[in-house]
């Protein structure tokens, strides 16, 4: 890896291989970036960006460069390392899909080289890269730790979060064998601040895990304080900043409208799934699941008292949703609570809009909603609106001054305590 002009290749250029290709460019390497959508690729090497924390200007200064974007493996046939960054979604069972990882290697088993460096960074469940990865290579005669070096390095990604770019996570690694773990390491060395060297590829799975599941399963118990909270009259945010106070054994989350997006509801099911198989029950993941997945009536049933307070029935109500990204400041809908929420309204027989200025479309089922301009009109016409995603570019002063009721999922109103101002 001394060579400054190394040449490596990342497989899937969404919001984690992106940035890793351009990363990996400038550190030096000659980076081909490689996916399979064509209009992506076309996208790509006109200057335009496809993911919200890259901008244009960014990404037509690396192909200035060199950077080169394209669906053909065979541009990966010379490269000295590899890195995999596809999709790794569920099955409608909440079993793991790992097509895109599969398709992905069996792409590039007949074609890489000789002491070709593979380092995988989809989500998988522990086990996954030795298992299943050694086998597509194995089926091309080639052994892994002796022909190739296989690794496993999760993504840490955090999409919209501008404090922390993508080098300066510290980057958990773990090899198949030491020798594909040493690798591994040479490879990202002078891409990231601090590389983290575990003890396998299998404890490097583990660490994804246990952030997201870790994540989900405290979420899941704030969710369900604060359901008890309302019952009990007790503003649950106030309850969670003063708690905060104590310096040590105590570490805030937050309630809301449910999980979203490609890591939290996901990953412990990759788990929890494999502990199955061992036979050993995930009851606190189990459980936090359920509670998580059950917020999104809970808001509804929580819209559904304040209205009828007023002598409106949802049934007859018009309302429009704010925000349906599932976090601030992206366009990601990936299991937004958003969408469970318009369900669950639509099934009321609810009329309802929502307006997201990164989100123009979106589509539910068989039914396509449109964005809608936030006017005051608009506003004024809602018997509700429900804040579920809390852009930075919202104007809340004249959300809550224009509606006759706002349900805040998020405390964005937190300055605002009037009666029509209710919150989760």
């Amino acid at each position: 890896m001394e060579d400054e002009r190394t040449r490596v290749g990342v497989v899937g250029l969404g919001y984690v291989g992106l940035p890793l290709a351009l990363a990996m460019h400038e550190a030096g390497y000659d980076v081909v970036g490689i996916d399979i959508d064509v209009d992506k690729i076309d996208r790509l090497r006109s200057g335009q960006s496809t993911v919200n924390d890259v901008t244009d200007e960014k990404v037509q200064a690396a192909t200035n460069d060199g950077l080169t974007f394209t669906t053909d493996y065979d541009h990966l046939s010379d490269a000295d390392g590899v890195s995999i960054c596809v999709p790794t979604p569920l099955r409608k069972t909440d079993t793991p899909d790992l097509s895109f990882v599969l398709d992905a290697a069996e792409r590039l088993a007949p074609i890489i080289a000789d002491d070709c460096t593979v380092v995988l960074e989809s989500t998988v469940y522990p086990g996954a890269t030795e298992d299943a990865l050694t086998d597509v290579f194995a089926e091309n005669g080639a052994v892994v730790g002796e022909d190739l070096y296989l690794a496993f390095s999760p993504e840490r990604i955090d999409p919209g979060n501008e404090e922390y770019g993508p080098t300066d996570i510290p980057k958990v690694l773990g090899g198949v064998t030491n020798e594909c773990g040493d690798r591994a390491q040479a490879l990202y060395d002078p891409v990231f601040d601090e590389v983290v060297r575990v003890g396998s590829a299998t404890e490097a799975e583990l660490v994804k895990l246990l952030e997201n599941t870790f994540r989900a399963v405290n979420i899941g118990l704030i969710n369900e304080l604060a359901q008890i909270a309302h019952e009990l009259d007790v503003d649950i945010w106030d309850t969670i900043d003063a708690a905060e106070t104590k310096p040590f054994g105590f570490m805030p989350f937050y309630p809301g409208p449910g999980l979203g997006g490609h890591c939290i509801p996901i990953d412990p099911f990759y788990l929890s799934w494999k502990a199955n198989e061992h036979d050993v029950d995930t009851r606190f993941i189990d459980l936090a699941d359920t509670v998580n997945r059950e917020m999104p009536k809970h808001v509804v049933q929580r819209v559904v008292r304040q209205l009828n307070d007023r002598g409106t029935a949802l049934s007859n109500a018009d309302i429009l949703v704010v925000g349906v990204a599932y976090k601030p400041n992206v366009s990601d809908t990936r299991e937004s609570p958003a969408i469970d929420i318009i369900t669950e309204l639509d099934g009321w027989g609810a009329v309802v809009d929502y307006h997201d200025p990164y989100v123009p479309e979106l589509e539910i089922d068989d039914a396509t909603y449109e964005s809608v301009a936030l006017t005051d009109e608009r506003l004024n016409d809602a018997d509700c609106v429900i804040l579920v995603t809390d852009h930075s570019t919202l104007d809340i002063d004249r959300l809550v001054n224009e509606t006759s009721l706002i349900f805040d999922t998020r405390n964005t109103t937190s300055s605002h305590r009037a009666d029509h101002v209710v919150r989760l």
